[in-house]
């Protein structure tokens, strides 16, 4: 991902953000203007492509406390949320997960559970479950298919050509499954 792409994906929401702290719209642009500086400068240090959002977010709290630091104000923290407050106002894929999985009929969570998460054998979940062996393992894999769908559902994720989920998630009003 490039800084265009970031600043398409993001900047409106970094814009609210900041305003919300700053009160001043002309602080504001110059602090976001400030903000996607040390994302186009430090993007490529980004390891982990999943936590782009919340590293954009962290980048614009820090120079938030710049601005203030640099006009010499007194800190005015009151209203500012703690790293972990903004973390969790964000969407994740967590939340997308937790909504799929509560949506799940218990006839495919259940054994998904045992197997996946348990770490049971599929065929100690057969037994658990006093079902076939068959019965089990298909239980395990619609499980699996029916996540993959919510994420295609509820934040328009695609399969690549390995099978593999790929897209990114959608700002928690627009998402069918946590909104």
């Amino acid at each position: 991902m490039n800084t265009k792409q970031v600043w398409t994906s993001y900047s409106e929401e970094l814009k609210k953000f900041i305003i919300s702290k700053v009160k001043n719209s002309a602080f504001t642009d110059d602090i976001l203007q400030d903000t996607f500086i040390k994302i186009h400068t430090k993007l490529d240090t980004l390891k982990d492509i999943t936590k782009l959002k919340s590293w954009c977010f962290r980048i614009a709290q820090n120079s938030i406390l710049d601005h203030w630091k640099s006009n010499n104000k007194t800190y005015e923290i009151a209203g500012f949320e703690s790293k972990e407050e903004i973390r969790k106002s964000q969407h994740t894929e967590e939340d997308c997960l937790k909504g799929i999985l509560k949506n799940l009929p218990k006839k495919y969570r259940t054994p998904l559970f045992l197997s996946d998460i348990k770490g049971l054998k599929q065929q100690e979940v057969a037994n658990e479950l006093k079902q076939t062996l068959s019965t089990t393992k298909s239980q395990i894999q619609r499980a699996r298919k029916l996540i993959a769908q919510g994420f295609m559902d509820c934040c328009g994720f695609t399969i690549n050509e390995k099978g593999n989920l790929v897209g990114e998630i959608k700002d928690k009003e627009d998402c069918k499954v946590c909104n």
